[in-house]
C-alpha cells in the first residue's frame, strides 16, 4: 500500500512540475483602446490560474486582423467594432459562434484646454486634426461617419492627419502636433493634463461604438483560451471594464 501511495505521490508531483514548466500560453490580439483593461483582466486570470500565461499584441483592429490572416498566432481577437471579427469569420479564421459584444464607448474630441471648440462645426476652423486611419482603425471610421452625416467631409478633407491607431491620435494631440484629435472617451480619461475633452460627438452621427471579442480557430480548440473568453464576460470583468470608463449595457 505504501509503495502504491508513494508512486501516486511521485506521479502527481511530476505532473504538477510539468504544468509549471510548460504553462499554457494564450495569444491575444487587442484593439489599442482596450490595452489597459485587457492587460489587467488577463493578469487577474493568470493569478487565479498560474499554469496560464499570456502573449499580448496591441494595435489597430484592421492591422491585427491582417496579421492573423498572414499567420500571426492569436487565440482571442478584440476589436472596437464587429467588422473585423466578421472579416476573420469570412476568411474562416474566427469561430463564428463566439463573436460577442464586450462593451461600448463614445467618440470625443480632445485638445488643449484653451482651444475654443465646442462642436463639430468649430473643428473646421482648425488646421490639423488627428483621426485613426479609417481603413484599419474603427475610431477613424466612426469619425468619418460623423463627418459625413454632418456634411463636413469636404471642409475637413485636407486637415486630417491619419494615425495608425487611436492611441497615436491621442499622442499627436498631447504633443501639440495637431490642434486636436478624435478618440474614445476611455482614451481621453488616461490622457495627460496637456489635453482634455472639448466635446462629445453626438451619438446620432455615428454607429454606437461596440467592442467585440471572438475566439479564433486555434482559440476555439484551446481549453484555456475558452476559459478566459468566458471570464471576460464575468461580473468581475464587467466591473473592471466600468472602472476604465466602458459601458457594458
Amino acid at each position: 500500500m505504501k509503495s502504491i501511495i508513494r508512486k501516486c505521490f511521485y506521479m502527481a508531483t511530476f505532473i504538477l512540475s510539468a504544468v509549471s514548466i510548460h504553462p499554457a500560453s494564450i495569444d491575444l490580439s487587442i484593439a489599442a483602446s482596450l490595452k489597459e483593461v485587457v492587460t489587467e483582466l488577463s493578469n487577474d486570470f493568470a493569478n487565479m490560474k498560474p499554469a496560464v500565461s499570456f502573449k499580448r499584441n496591441t494595435g489597430a483592429p484592421g492591422a491585427l486582423a491582417t496579421q492573423i490572416e498572414n499567420g500571426a498566432p492569436c487565440d482571442i481577437f478584440f476589436s472596437a467594432n464587429a467588422d473585423w471579427a466578421d472579416y476573420l469569420m469570412k476568411k474562416k479564421l474566427a469561430d463564428a459562434g463566439s463573436i460577442s459584444v464586450l462593451a461600448f464607448n463614445e467618440l470625443v474630441f480632445v485638445g488643449k484646454s484653451g482651444l475654443k471648440v465646442n462642436g463639430l462645426n468649430d473643428v473646421v476652423t482648425l488646421k490639423k486634426i488627428a483621426i485613426g486611419s479609417p481603413k484599419s482603425v474603427p475610431a477613424g471610421e466612426y469619425a468619418m461617419e460623423a463627418f459625413t452625416k454632418a456634411d463636413l467631409v469636404g471642409r475637413l478633407k485636407y486637415k486630417l492627419v491619419m494615425a495608425k491607431d487611436v492611441r497615436e491620435c491621442l499622442m499627436y494631440a498631447e504633443r501639440g502636433e495637431v490642434d486636436g484629435a478624435f478618440v474614445y472617451r476611455t482614451d481621453a480619461a488616461i490622457a495627460s493634463r496637456n489635453v482634455k475633452i472639448l466635446f462629445i460627438v453626438p451619438q446620432r452621427l455615428y454607429r454606437r461604438i461596440t467592442y467585440t471579442m471572438t475566439l479564433t480557430g486555434s482559440g476555439a480548440g484551446k481549453k484555456e483560451a475558452a476559459d478566459f473568453y468566458r471570464f471576460m464576460h464575468s461580473a468581475h470583468a464587467k466591473k473592471v471594464l466600468v472602472k476604465y470608463g466602458f459601458a457594458v449595457k
